[in-house]
């Protein structure tokens, strides 16, 4: 039996690649259309320059805007691959994708089960993965934004959101590379687990019992409601 599934893997970054990457081409075009009609119907003559320079911020946006995309839909992408690895925990398992915690924030994925409640940021980076000095790297150099404050922030999150209708337990930051590109395949930094997708279902521990099965139906039917 496979694990229970909520939600659609990597909906949000989707969603947010569209809008962060195209925004300017939807200006343009709006500036597009006013030009126009400042031109052609108004007759101010300022019209096509600002045609001009409408057409200017299209073009110059639209190409990256298309590398935002693209990088947002590999995100998601990776996401559906850390989902489908998630899906094959056992059935005692329940695993919220793309799970809202807050208006702008949405976590990867939490998975609750037996072992405990688990935030999972996931990462499909190309390049070698590595810990040094508590912080992760990228092919040796830090990242603009770092992957453990951003899962440990998701974590407190979800702990938070969960502690206002009535469950306050742990809470455990999980950050998944689906590229498989951490080198060291599996990792503890400071409280949070840091492995490949590979690692995922060898890392849970079907065995271990953190919340009974009466107080886990109930922290389900909590995030079933509340998602």
């Amino acid at each position: 039996m496979a694990a229970h599934v909520h939600g659609v893997p990597g909906e949000w970054a989707r969603a947010q690649g569209v809008v962060m990457g195209l925004w300017p081409v939807f200006l343009g075009s709006f500036l597009a259309g006013f030009a126009i009609a400042t031109w052609f119907v108004a007759g101010h003559a300022w019209g096509a320059l600002l045609l001009a320079a409408a057409f200017a911020v299209i073009a110059v946006s639209a190409a990256r805007g298309v590398t935002c995309v693209k990088r947002f839909y590999v995100g998601a992408r990776g996401e559906e691959r850390v989902a489908g690895m998630l899906a094959r925990l056992p059935d005692r398992y329940h695993v919220f994708n793309d799970y809202v915690v807050s208006p702008r924030v949405h976590v990867d994925h939490v998975v609750v089960g037996p072992a405990g409640v688990f935030a999972v940021e996931t990462k499909c980076w190309n390049g070698s993965v590595t810990v040094e000095e508590g912080n992760v790297l990228i092919n040796g150099r830090l990242p603009d934004r770092s992957p453990l404050r951003q899962v440990r922030r998701e974590a407190q999150l979800v702990k938070a959101k969960l502690a206002k209708f009535g469950w306050d337990g742990d809470v455990t930051p999980v950050l998944a590379f689906a590229s498989d590109t951490f080198r060291a395949h599996i990792a503890e930094v400071k409280g949070a687990v840091i492995l490949n997708s590979s690692e995922l279902l060898r890392s849970f521990d079907a065995e271990r019992v953190v919340i009974p099965p009466a107080e886990l139906a109930r922290l389900v039917g909590i995030m079933e409601n509340n998602s």
